[in-house]
């Protein structure tokens, strides 16, 4: 692994641990064992550093994404999509808050907006098949509403001194807005 990879694996298991609040240059050196000189180099700055360990971690969401088996079914391959990236969130939520921050900075992110994409295409093919109640438009805002609320559970769960939710939970926050957005079988015989 070369020095620019090691120091930012390293950005990325000190996100992990402490998040972004406690993101500091010196926990990143110790753990990639390099002098804060050599990280200036390759990154600038500790905003540079932390910058790029944020598109770093959207590419590894989007790779994840890209990776997984999707459904030839798309209203089965637009609930995939949706767990995998709840899942992400709930395994990495001090990342997915660090990520979900430099955004509302104002931050563009390629592989953010490729995640994006992609839900746009998989709720096209759902409308492509007749079987979306709402615009292609409100389907993905009411799809990226409900992942994002359902990630943020366990980004809170510390804060709210409570456990992470319980599957059930996100189970049904996914399929209110499935219920939502997609047409119900009565609904579809009728037509």
């Amino acid at each position: 692994m070369n020095t620019y990879d090691k120091i930012l694996a390293a950005a990325l298991k000190v996100l992990e641990e402490e998040g972004g609040a406690q993101f500091s240059t010196r926990a990143v050196t110790a753990i990639a064992q390099v002098t804060a000189p050599t990280l200036y180099h390759h990154f600038g700055s500790a905003d540079g550093l932390l910058s790029a360990a944020i598109v770093e971690a959207f590419k590894q969401l989007f790779k994840s994404k890209i990776a997984a088996v999707e459904s030839a079914i798309p209203e089965m391959a637009l609930r995939q999509g949706w767990d995998d990236y709840v899942r992400f969130a709930a395994a990495r939520p001090r990342i997915y808050a660090a990520m979900m921050g430099r955004l509302l900075e104002g931050a563009h992110i390629e592989a953010a907006d490729q995640s994006h994409q992609a839900l746009v295409q998989n709720v096209q093919r759902v409308a492509d098949e007749g079987k979306l109640a709402v615009s292609v438009q409100a389907a993905a805002d009411l799809v990226w509403a409900s992942a994002n609320t359902a990630s943020w559970l366990y980004v809170t769960a510390q804060v709210r001194k409570t456990p992470p939710p319980q599957p059930d939970v996100v189970d049904l926050i996914r399929e209110s807005v499935m219920q939502i957005i997609l047409i119900q079988r009565s609904e579809a015989d009728s037509k």
